[in-house]
Protein backbone atom coordinates (compact mmCIF):
# COMPACT_ATOMS: atom_id res chain seq x y z
CA UNK A 1 0.00 0.00 0.00
CA UNK A 2 2.88 2.35 1.07
CA UNK A 3 4.79 1.46 -2.86
CA UNK A 4 1.14 2.11 -4.35
CA UNK A 5 0.96 5.41 -2.31
CA UNK A 6 4.41 5.94 -3.64
CA UNK A 7 4.53 5.14 -6.92
CA UNK A 8 1.79 7.18 -7.17
CA UNK A 9 3.69 10.32 -6.23
CA UNK A 10 6.10 9.71 -8.59
CA UNK A 11 3.39 9.28 -11.68
CA UNK A 12 1.82 12.72 -10.45
CA UNK A 13 5.04 14.24 -9.90
CA UNK A 14 6.15 12.99 -13.77
CA UNK A 15 2.78 14.40 -15.16
CA UNK A 16 2.78 17.92 -13.30
CA UNK A 17 6.36 18.45 -14.54
CA UNK A 18 5.68 17.40 -17.76
CA UNK A 19 2.62 19.66 -17.77
CA UNK A 20 4.70 22.19 -16.76
CA UNK A 21 7.51 21.94 -19.32
CA UNK A 22 5.18 21.72 -22.13
CA UNK A 23 2.07 24.03 -21.36
CA UNK A 24 4.28 26.77 -19.31
CA UNK A 25 2.84 29.81 -20.67
CA UNK A 26 -0.67 28.59 -20.36
CA UNK A 27 -0.60 26.81 -16.21
CA UNK A 28 0.27 29.25 -13.32
CA UNK A 29 2.81 28.70 -11.38
CA UNK A 30 5.13 25.49 -10.92
CA UNK A 31 4.38 25.20 -7.11
CA UNK A 32 0.77 24.76 -7.66
CA UNK A 33 1.37 22.65 -10.92
CA UNK A 34 3.60 20.59 -8.79
CA UNK A 35 0.94 20.02 -6.00
CA UNK A 36 -2.06 20.08 -7.72
CA UNK A 37 -0.26 16.90 -9.71
CA UNK A 38 0.71 14.74 -7.09
CA UNK A 39 -2.47 15.82 -5.14
CA UNK A 40 -4.58 14.39 -8.13
CA UNK A 41 -2.76 10.93 -8.42
CA UNK A 42 -3.24 10.21 -4.89
CA UNK A 43 -6.49 11.38 -4.82
CA UNK A 44 -7.34 8.73 -7.52
CA UNK A 45 -4.82 6.18 -6.27
CA UNK A 46 -7.54 6.16 -3.35
CA UNK A 47 -10.18 6.26 -5.20
CA UNK A 48 -9.69 3.68 -7.39
CA UNK A 49 -8.05 1.32 -4.36
CA UNK A 50 -11.44 1.70 -2.20
CA UNK A 51 -13.52 1.19 -5.53
CA UNK A 52 -11.58 -2.17 -6.61
CA UNK A 53 -9.61 -3.02 -4.13
CA UNK A 54 -6.37 -3.95 -2.51
CA UNK A 55 -5.52 -6.41 -5.53
CA UNK A 56 -5.74 -4.23 -8.45
CA UNK A 57 -1.99 -2.45 -8.50
CA UNK A 58 -1.56 -1.49 -12.04
CA UNK A 59 -5.75 -0.21 -12.40
CA UNK A 60 -4.91 2.16 -9.20
CA UNK A 61 -2.19 3.52 -10.98
CA UNK A 62 -4.20 4.22 -14.23
CA UNK A 63 -6.39 5.97 -12.08
CA UNK A 64 -4.07 8.02 -10.51
CA UNK A 65 -2.86 8.99 -13.91
CA UNK A 66 -6.33 9.85 -14.52
CA UNK A 67 -7.43 12.08 -11.66
CA UNK A 68 -3.83 13.54 -12.14
CA UNK A 69 -4.03 14.62 -16.01
CA UNK A 70 -8.06 15.85 -15.29
CA UNK A 71 -6.52 18.33 -12.40
CA UNK A 72 -3.94 19.36 -14.14
CA UNK A 73 -6.12 20.20 -16.89
CA UNK A 74 -8.47 22.38 -14.81
CA UNK A 75 -5.50 25.01 -14.65
CA UNK A 76 -5.14 25.32 -18.04
CA UNK A 77 -5.63 29.40 -19.23
CA UNK A 78 -6.96 30.60 -22.59
CA UNK A 79 -4.29 31.18 -24.80
CA UNK A 80 -4.86 34.65 -26.32
CA UNK A 81 -6.69 37.12 -25.60
CA UNK A 82 -10.67 37.46 -24.87
CA UNK A 83 -11.70 38.89 -27.80
CA UNK A 84 -14.70 41.83 -27.57
CA UNK A 85 -17.76 41.66 -29.88
CA UNK A 86 -18.46 45.37 -31.44
CA UNK A 87 -21.38 46.22 -29.15
CA UNK A 88 -20.02 45.92 -25.57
Amino acid sequence: MILEALASAVLGLVLAWAAAHRLSHRLPARPLVFCTGIAGALFGDFVTHTALGSGAGWLSLLGAAAISAASLSLLLRPTGRLRRSATA
